[in-house]
């Protein structure tokens, strides 16, 4: 199943075994309560058949679709792909943090970080930033799990975790300023909420357009991260504590080459499967 939130109400796509796809009025329109709940799926799939579908719910998702964040914090794991250890050694290179990247993506503890409030996460169609002081900027396209206040991974969106790789290879400990400012997030279309964990070879597509001409397309798969979605979490959660549950972005594996920065009026189009595509404008 799938939750999206928009200015009208949360709208559940309820994918059925036997017959089209229907759209419901979600249970509630409370997201942090709604989605706060170990047996997600067992709920919706016990509530959602009960309510009346309608096409106008999916008019809603169309016209007027949100970010699906409620009072949630984003987090963010770093160097979780080979791409982009390399990536982030090469970038820190002359400033002597190079190795720093190397030996976290084989340390026992994960490189975590907090990523943005949900008052700077932008919704599907709105415009992400880059840094006005920043020469070099990028898209990094990522698997995100949602995670309860109990610490269980109940559902997954597309994140967009804007980086300025200029502010962060001058100095590592300059990662704050190049990932965390307004419009540096972006999550969507959805909370694709499965019944069992995302499909190990699910595929994550960036795709960047520039004039309406593709300028980068890549993908890989989700099975290529080197560490575990429950390895990742149980970092987290080790000494934070999150009433309304956590977005956490898992790290990017793919990375444009290094004469390659974003700039304005490009198009980003994050895609993964059994999720969807979030697509926003540069700004």
């Amino acid at each position: 199943m799938k939750l999206y939130k928009t200015r009208h109400g949360i709208v559940v796509e309820h994918d059925r075994t036997n017959g089209p796809v229907q759209f419901h009025r979600a249970p509630s329109d409370d997201w942090d309560y709604l989605v706060n709940q170990d047996n997600l799926y067992q709920f919706l799939a016990q509530e959602v058949p009960s309510s009346a579908a309608s096409d106008e719910y999916q008019n809603w998702i169309k016209s007027d679709l949100m970010a699906p964040i409620g009072q949630q914090e984003v987090w963010a794991s770093g160097v979780t792909y080979l791409r982009s250890r390399d990536a982030r050694m090469e970038e820190s290179k002359k400033a002597g943090g190079g190795d720093f990247y190397d030996r976290v993506y084989d340390a026992d503890r994960p490189e975590l970080f907090f990523k943005s409030t949900a008052t700077r996460v932008v919704a599907p169609g709105d415009e992400v930033r880059i840094r006005q002081d920043s020469t070099w900027n990028v898209p990094e396209p990522e698997l995100t799990l949602f995670i309860t206040s109990s610490g269980k991974i109940v559902g997954y969106t597309c994140g967009n975790d804007m980086s300025s790789r200029s502010i962060e290879g001058e100095n590592p400990l300059y990662l704050p300023q190049a990932k965390t400012y307004d419009g540096s997030a972006a999550l969507g279309p959805c909370l694709y909420v499965p019944e069992k964990p995302i499909a190990a070879d699910a595929q994550i597509r960036l795709e960047i357009k520039r004039n309406n001409e593709t300028v980068f397309d890549n993908s890989i798969g989700i099975d290529q991260m080197k560490r575990k979605h429950d390895e990742l979490v149980s970092f987290l959660y080790r000494e934070c504590s999150f009433p309304n549950g956590c977005y956490l972005m898992t790290g990017t594996g793919i990375v444009p080459p290094d004469n390659f920065t974003l700039e304005k009026g490009d198009i980003v189009r994050i895609t993964i499967d059994g999720i969807g595509t979030l697509e926003n404008p540069v700004g």
